[in-house]
């Protein structure tokens, strides 16, 4: 039989899996490339690698390589090319073009180029040019433009080899995982083997099913490509249909057998739209029976392996007190192989945490012999899973950089802990500190204690813990839903930064424990957790935050329903802190001109305007915070020419004022600690330093006998009271009175004043 060239195509990083697979497919003179294999072959060998490879994106047969110094050259040396030993009378082609040289820069010229050499060539031998069919042709000729060398290939797959045929275009999860990157990451982690040793699979972020149904696919013996309805070769004048049909009908064959004693085979997912599609993609690709699907936190990856079909296992109820775990196979091997969320699939980069601390729970308790297969472009996934990856494999996720990081689940330094939720749940959850329970202890008892008040009180967002320990130095928020989150629960923790003289990697390690423990004792998703870390800037006191996209939830506060963001922004939306506060300013605000400065996302306006105010008028620098301040108002049904929004500078806006005759009766002001922002120019703020300029200003726009609330969160705060005198002003410090029952051990979280004009006689 005939020898011919071939170059197969593959996604960066998995040249050297491709080459073993290929020589596994009887491929000769084997070469590893950059971004693809070449190889030799019979046309039969070509057949059996399009049928067969699981991770080659195309496969070409090359024709020629040719002088492409120009144009006029590359059209030279397509034209000698033979083109009547390839393409048919009446056949179709399509030209595609990549790569480029100094004379050759648009990829489109190129294709024409060649096409039109190709036509010419054909007209002169037949009399007639062939159509062109940009989609689908029956013969499709690749261009490889390279330095001044051209490479013309036949592409005998036709479309690229990751379209299976069992997915559903436009019915598809965010960012899928191509399905020869799927079955590359399955195979590098060694799920061939495994499988015929009786391993269990599972994914326990399966989206919509890719990795779960390749791994089917290998355990089954199934050819990738035999439900494919569309192959390059078919048009090709010498193409042989007997020999690919003798490969079709042994891929029959070797499924007939394969799919015995198939292994367990598991994906499961929060979301179950998402469950849905990724049955659908099963059912096509022929494994509805083979795979189970279910509705399941990662953390419960023990529970899913062991769970009967449609079941939903999200969270437990008060009934079920069986621990997690199992996972159990006749081998007792098993494979954990995840795409963990990030980027377009991820809503928030502030879940990513608990997306991790999930993923730990639910891994932690597989018995030694299971191995995790994790392709993500973050390293510092190792630290939170506790885990250290024995291969890192570098590839491509589409364009995003990835490691493909492989790990033995059974980690010595990992510890079982049990606990029992609030709802009486009992509870395993894999942790790094065995100080944990400590925390679980102390975190168990003020949140019940806790919840108990804010049901008795009507509060609905709240602080459950606040440092209690010091070695788990972490604020954790408490969110009910309200309007459109009503009956959700969302769960906020913000990670202090650990003094110096605390082991920055143990404080990590409890960091993360704290994130897989606080949903257990909770009984809330992992999806509703989330966490950002703080740092504090050098030369101020503000906290710099890794900002992530937003993730937007309602909540309620005494009867009013306000919009949060729990992913987008250091802080939610709402300041716990200053519920008294605002309580103080809907009680002040009957039949007030009422102004809020700095006024953030207008809750202090909202309570103003519930309190009766007869007009608001909210101030603030940012229009992101504006456009949030105007959306919670109208929330509440409060909207219209009573009710003014301002986008300003504060200090400048009040100087503007002062030459005005407006007045107000009550002003809300609450600075930041420290600002330098872009839109302020060269300026600064600073509290301490700048407070008795703002307060003097604020006390020129009070209407005779109308007051101001003054208040800040830094917590070294000191008013210059004898500077403000000078100038006609005095504090009445009200801290003690604005402090809230759920930040009492914390009752520096602010100071709060009442500003007064001292009227002269």
């Amino acid at each position: 039989m005939e020898t011919y060239e071939f170059y197969t195509r593959c996604a960066s990083g998995l040249e050297q899996l491709l080459a073993t697979e290929l020589k596994s497919l009887k491929a000769q003179r084997v070469r590893p490339l950059k971004g693809g294999v070449a190889f030799f072959g019979s046309i039969a060998d070509a057949y059996r690698v399009c049928l067969w490879s699981r991770v080659a994106s195309r496969i070409l047969l090359v024709l020629a390589r040719i002088e492409a110094h120009d144009a006029d050259a590359l059209y030279a040396g397509v034209k000698r090319i033979d083109w009547q030993e390839h393409i048919g009378e009446g056949a179709s082609i399509a030209v595609y073009a990549h790569g480029m040289n100094d004379a050759l820069r648009n990829t489109q010229f190129t294709a024409v180029k060649v096409k039109d050499a190709i036509c010419d060539r054909l007209r002169e031998a037949r009399g007639t040019r062939p159509d062109v069919q940009p989609k689908r042709p029956d013969v499709a000729i690749d261009v490889a433009v390279r330095n001044a060398k051209a490479t013309i290939s036949l592409d005998l797959s036709g479309e690229p080899l990751h379209r299976r045929g069992y997915r559903k275009e436009g019915v598809q999860t965010d960012a899928p995982l191509k399905e020869t990157l799927a079955a590359g990451i399955v195979l590098a982690a060694g799920w061939r083997r495994m499988a015929r040793q009786g391993a269990s699979f599972v994914d326990p972020m399966c989206g919509s099913g890719t990795l779960v149904i390749e791994a089917a696919m290998i355990a089954a013996d199934r050819a990738p490509g035999i439900m494919r309805d569309y192959w390059g070769f078919r048009g090709w004048a010498q193409h042989d249909e007997a020999v690919w049909g003798d490969l079709v009908d042994e891929a029959d064959e070797r499924l007939a057998i394969g799919l015995d004693g198939m292994p367990r085979i598991v994906g499961t997912d929060l979301d179950e739209s998402v469950i849905a599609i990724a049955r659908e993609n099963a059912k096509r690709a022929g494994f509805a029976d083979e795979i189970v699907f279910e509705v399941a936190d990662a953390a419960r990856l023990g529970d899913a392996l062991n769970a009967p079909a449609g079941s939903r296992l999200g969270i437990r109820s008060a009934q079920d007190k069986t621990p997690g775990g199992g996972g159990s196979s006749e081998s007792g091997l098993g494979l954990v192989a995840v795409n963990p969320p990030y980027g377009e699939r991820l809503s928030s980069e502030a879940q990513l945490p608990a997306v991790y601390a999930a993923l730990a729970e639910g891994i932690g308790l597989l018995p030694e012999g299971w191995k995790l297969a994790v392709i993500t472009p973050d390293a510092a996934i190792d630290a939170a899973l506790g885990l250290v990856p024995f291969e890192t494999l570098s590839l491509y996720n589409g364009p995003i950089e990835a490691d493909l990081r492989l790990y033995d689940v059974a980690s010595p330094d990992r510890i079982e802990l049990s606990l029992i939720s609030l709802s009486g749940a009992e509870r395993s959850v894999a942790v790094a500190e065995k100080n944990s329970d400590q925390f679980v202890s102390r975190f168990r008892k003020v949140a019940k204690e806790r919840m108990k008040w804010a049901r008795k009180n009507g509060v609905s967002c709240y602080r459950l813990y606040d440092a209690d320990l010091p070695d788990y130095a972490m604020a954790i928020d408490l969110y009910e839903g309200a309007g459109r989150s009503a009956g959700e629960r969302f769960v906020h923790i913000s990670e202090y930064e650990a003094p110096s003289s605390v082991d920055a990697e143990r404080a990590q390690r409890r960091y993360r424990d704290v994130l897989a423990l606080v949903p257990s004792v909770l009984d809330v998703e992992a999806s509703h957790v989330f966490s950002k870390t703080r740092r504090r800037d050098k030369g101020g006191g503000q906290y710099r935050d890794a900002r992530g996209r937003s993730h937007v939830a309602w909540t309620g506060e005494s009867g009013y329903t306000f919009e949060i963001d729990l992913g987008g922004y250091l802080d939610t939306g709402i300041f716990l802190d200053h519920r008294k506060t605002r309580e103080l300013v809907g009680s002040m605000a009957e039949g007030t001109r009422f102004l809020n400065l700095f006024a953030y996302t207008g809750t202090a306006t909202v309570h103003a305007a519930g309190g009766r105010a007869a007009s608001t008028v909210t101030v603030d620098l940012s229009q992101t915070y504006l456009s949030w301040a105007e959306r919670n108002m109208k929330l509440n049904g409060f909207s219209g020419r009573n009710h003014v929004f301002v986008r300003s500078d504060v200090v400048r806006w009040i100087s503007e004022e002062r030459a005005s005759k407006r007045r107000y009766d009550l002003v809300f002001v609450d600075p930041p600690t420290f600002s330098n922002s872009k839109a302020m120019g060269k300026d600064t703020w600073s509290v301490q330093r700048d407070h008795v300029e703002l307060l003097i200003g604020v006390s020129r726009l009070l209407a005779r006998g109308g007051r101001a609330i003054f208040s800040c969160n830094l917590r070294s705060f000191k008013p210059d009271t004898e500077a403000l005198e000078r100038y006609g002003v005095r504090l009445a410090d009200i801290t003690t009175e604005t402090i809230p029952e759920d930040f009492v051990r914390n009752p520096r979280i602010h100071k709060c004043y009442i500003v007064e004009r001292i009227e002269t006689a």
